[in-house]
């Protein structure tokens, strides 16, 4: 027999982990709503994942999808501003672009994604100077842009802005642990403010506080978009800019996927504002797995109505733009990992708010696969 306090070690390990997650089935976005689009679950590659979106902004800026390969998946989140023009370039562009950079270089590696993100910078900018005279609009137009590959057992990750990418890891006593996977470009953080300082010595004023917060040129929090021309392109700013301030050049990483991996979560800010990495992947964790993107989403509106002080339902019935004021909009995909190897599984292009799935491009690469 086991002495007390040994067995009480063990009985701690041996028992499930319980939600944290307080919001009810019953309490959840109605499906029908035009402010929340879902995939509840779906088979990859590899395994399944599940996909959610929800819009609070007038117009939705997030712009997201999930390509299935046979043997490959890629999930991209693109979180707008200065409205949507630009986030919704990206998801049209960038996966093709990666498509064609993976073919030239015959394989998928950071270098294929660095390229796939420049490619699809510098169509975006001959979309805003071929235009600009018609919609100057399109020189406020950026995005923040988050990717993520999985292929041959192998994740690679490009970022820019402040979208992010965690992992869910069984650990000692199966309780679940996380890493973050990306580094964020936003001014709040000092690494950031001092990167941008670095980078321009002869700028005094290249980060400010405004409205609150450090903004670069007292202007915009994040440092690394596509799109923004105003702050890249000299003639969009006035005075005008004699160096961009911002950049289009991601942060890369690629890791080894593992069995103690379990789970990925991809997200845009509007997610990460309301929800720590921990509590996501706990979330995700002790949760079924249909539906667990929507239930993150569901515990970061549950989390801006606590801290409005208001009922969840309240918040969740406001209609679009009014719901800005407590939350942005919100892409979530959850990529479970631990799923057998199949090569049958259909080839499709997901993308939020849009009902039809098509055949992904992905099908160009099966002989590299």
């Amino acid at each position: 027999m086991l002495p007390p306090w040994l067995s009480s070690i063990v009985n701690s390990c041996l028992k499930p982990f319980k939600s944290q997650d307080n919001v009810n089935d019953d309490d959840d976005e109605p499906s029908t709503s035009p402010l929340l689009w879902r995939r509840d679950i779906q088979m990859h590659a590899c395994g399944e994942f599940s996909f959610a979106a929800c819009q609070a902004n007038r117009e939705m800026e997030d712009y997201s999808q999930v390509e299935i390969g046979s043997k490959a998946l890629f999930v991209g989140v693109y979180d707008g501003h200065g409205g949507n023009d630009c986030s919704r370039f990206i998801k049209t562009r960038l996966f093709n672009n990666l498509v064609e950079a993976v073919r030239n270089q015959g394989s998928i590696n950071e270098d294929a994604l660095r390229e796939a993100f420049a490619t699809t910078e510098n169509d975006f900018m001959l979309v805003v100077e071929r235009g600009y005279e018609l919609q100057k609009k399109l020189a406020t137009a950026g995005s923040c842009c988050l990717v993520g590959v999985i292929w041959g057992g192998v994740l690679y990750i490009a970022n820019l802005g402040d979208s992010r990418a965690i992992v869910g890891t069984l650990g000692r006593c199966r309780k679940i642990t996380t890493e973050q996977l990306t580094t964020e470009h936003n001014c709040i953080r000092e690494e950031i403010r001092e990167e941008l300082k670095a980078l321009h010595p002869n700028d005094p004023d290249i980060v400010e506080v405004r409205r609150g917060a450090w903004r670069v040129k007292g202007i915009i929090q994040v440092s690394r978009t596509i799109g923004d021309a105003y702050l890249k392109i000299p003639r969009h700013l006035q005075p005008p800019l004699t160096v961009p301030v911002l950049s289009a050049e991601p942060t890369l990483n690629t890791r080894i996927l593992t069995s103690d991996d379990k789970f990925l979560i991809f997200a845009s800010d509007g997610l990460w504002e309301h929800l720590t990495n921990q509590q996501a992947a706990e979330i995700v964790h002790s949760n079924p797995r249909r539906g667990i993107a929507r239930r993150l989403i569901k515990a970061a509106v549950q989390s801006a109505a606590n801290r409005a002080r208001m009922e969840y339902t309240a918040l969740r019935n406001l209609p679009r733009e009014s719901r800005r004021i407590y939350h942005d909009d919100i892409t979530v995909v959850v990529v479970f990992l631990d799923g057998p190897s199949r090569s049958d599984v259909e080839q499709l292009s997901l993308r939020a708010f849009e009902e039809e799935a098509g055949p992904s491009n992905f099908q160009s690469l099966n002989d590299l696969m």
